[in-house]
């Protein structure tokens, strides 16, 4: 089996490529500097000469707020039109597509758990764009599995985790939303699940992914910060505002993820075993 990774500079696709090289496996792994995947020939070429069985599309335009005005153009072309070549090509060169997309497709004002199958309704520029590209990877005939996550955090790259620890550092409180609720998802986590669809042959179609249990940003912070002396004060989003609608309730089920037999980590599991709140 052979394997090729999208976005392999980013936090998702450097655990990938963690993931691949602890079993030795044979992959080869893109950056943007290296394949500009809105260079619809460029994509077609790498996929034909590494002739990979699976690609792990990890490749996104992820400035949610930037989506909205500056950004919107290239949020649009890596995140619909990159996704558009890379499934294409998978589907011309007979090789199964992972893509990863977001529970911003959602509007948030469900009560209960979104499945797979709920109506999508995205409120913001980034969700509209993950979206358009969801409905190109399932309209290409490749083999291909969507996978919807949330609030990905991990070792490589910028995240929530990082941002509050670095925060606690030079401040005595800090305020932190407590009415946006959802699920934390580990990179690794995440990865293991992609490569689990693969190697248990599991249907194509769209799954949703990440750490089991529920928790506010505000709840995730007390977590990530429960041995440091920084008071946390829970604040609305009113009283935090963003460029970008944020869902407020974008709890993802996982009764289909468990189902394939994965056995899923809580997010308090997964937060320890990141080793991320012990540095």
């Amino acid at each position: 089996m052979r394997y090729l990774i999208t976005g392999a500079n980013g936090q998702l696709g450097r655990e990938l490529h963690e993931l691949l090289e602890a079993q030795n496996l044979e992959f080869s792994a893109y950056d943007s500097k290296m394949l500009d995947i809105t260079n619809r020939q460029a994509v077609f070429e790498a996929v034909q000469a590494q002739a990979p069985d699976v690609i792990f599309d990890a490749a996104a335009y992820t400035k949610v707020d930037a989506a909205e005005d500056e950004g919107k153009a290239r949020n649009w072309a890596v995140n619909v039109d990159g996704t558009t070549n890379i499934a294409q090509a998978a589907a011309a060169f007979g090789a199964t597509l992972v893509y990863v997309s977001t529970d911003y497709v959602f509007d948030g004002q469900k009560e209960t758990a979104y499945l797979e199958t709920d109506s999508v309704d995205p409120q913001n520029e980034y969700g509209k764009a993950k979206l358009a590209g969801e409905k190109a990877v399932l309209a290409s005939h490749a083999k291909a599995y969507v996978v919807r996550t949330s609030w990905v955090y991990g070792e490589y790259g910028h995240n929530f985790v990082y941002t509050m620890q670095k925060l606690a550092e030079t401040h005595p409180k800090l305020t932190v939303v407590n009415d946006q609720i959802g699920r934390p998802t580990w990179t690794k986590s995440l990865a293991e699940f992609m490569q689990h669809l693969v190697d248990s042959d599991q249907e194509p179609g769209i799954y949703n992914f990440s750490n089991d249990g529920t928790a506010s940003w505000y709840r995730f912070a007390q977590e990530i910060l429960k041995n440091s002396s920084v008071a946390i004060e829970p604040v609305t989003s009113e009283q935090f505002p963003q460029k970008a609608y944020r869902p407020r309730h974008s709890i993802l089920d996982l009764d289909k993820a468990k189902a394939t037999g994965f056995k899923i980590p809580t997010w308090q599991e997964a937060l320890k075993m990141s080793g991320m709140i012990d540095k």
